[in-house]
């Protein structure tokens, strides 16, 4: 069954509602797998949506009141579910700041996203996003590299900034693992929330990490990778670019085993 649900400000949206926002490009968002009614990392997502509304709004709105309007999209919902909730203000996209803005939460439930088996291979391209500590969205970027890798034989891109340094993929973050640590890249980045909770479950387990910078020329087949985000903590990948990286399933586990340490919370 086809689940399709979308509140605005805590109420069942109409197409009035929604026809002023529609291909609006400023406003951001998180992203989160709810299973059995329950989210891992919602401290995590409400705090990226926190700092976000307070850099692109100047406010932002309280805990509660997000959480309010989380479990009234999910009430309505079934068990298992993907949610999106996005943060936007009046005046929004092309009017000028300055005042006080009035914000607009809109949350969309939809099925739960299956993520694809991998290994997967991901095409390199340069390219930085803006405002890449934020999931913001109009990112016409990504869907372009996306298709293009397709085209190209790959799965999906990732991307490397001016100076050559991996930074994440089109909707994923990279992690990889030299068979003692695990390593993230060093660039302007998404700090992605399944990532955030594989760093605090990994430093529980005292799993060795570090964060260093990663060039293409790097690779080697002794070192593996993975991407993650909301779908799944580990998907392993076969290369990257021209780069055939190490086969470890005992990487993806030890995330999988990570992630399922966090306790899943309801909103």
């Amino acid at each position: 069954m086809t689940i399709s649900i979308t509140h605005l400000n805590g109420s069942p949206a109409t197409a009035e509602h929604l026809a002023p926002m529609a291909f609006a490009g400023y406003a951001h968002f998180t992203a989160m797998q709810v299973r059995d009614h329950s989210v891992r990392g919602l401290d995590l997502h409400l705090a990226r949506l926190r700092r976000a509304s307070d850099e692109l709004f100047g406010r932002h709105l309280p805990d509660a009141q997000l959480g309010k309007y989380l479990r009234t999209a999910l009430d309505a919902a079934g068990p298992d579910v993907s949610l999106r909730c996005y943060l936007t203000s009046r005046p929004g996209e092309f009017a000028p700041g300055g005042g006080a803005v009035d914000l607009d939460v809109l949350i969309r439930v939809a099925d739960s996203a299956e993520p694809p088996a991998g290994p997967l291979a991901l095409d390199v391209v340069r390219h930085e996003r803006h405002l890449p500590h934020i999931k913001h969205v109009g990112e016409t970027a990504k869907t372009r590299y996306l298709r293009a890798a397709k085209t190209r034989g790959f799965d999906d891109a990732a991307f490397e900034d001016r100076s050559g340094r991996l930074s994440e993929a089109t909707i994923w973050n990279l992690a990889f693992w030299d068979g003692e640590s695990v390593i993230w890249p060093r660039a302007d980045l998404l700090t992605g929330v399944t990532m955030q909770i594989l760093t605090r479950q990994l430093r529980v387990r005292g799993i060795p990490q570090r964060t260093c910078e990663i060039r293409t020329s790097e690779l080697t087949d002794q070192l593996a990778a993975v991407v993650m985000n909301s779908w799944t903590p580990a998907i392993p990948l076969a290369r990257l670019g021209d780069h055939r990286l190490a086969q470890e399933p005992a990487f993806a586990r030890l995330l999988h085993d990570a992630y399922a340490d966090e306790t899943a919370i309801r909103p």
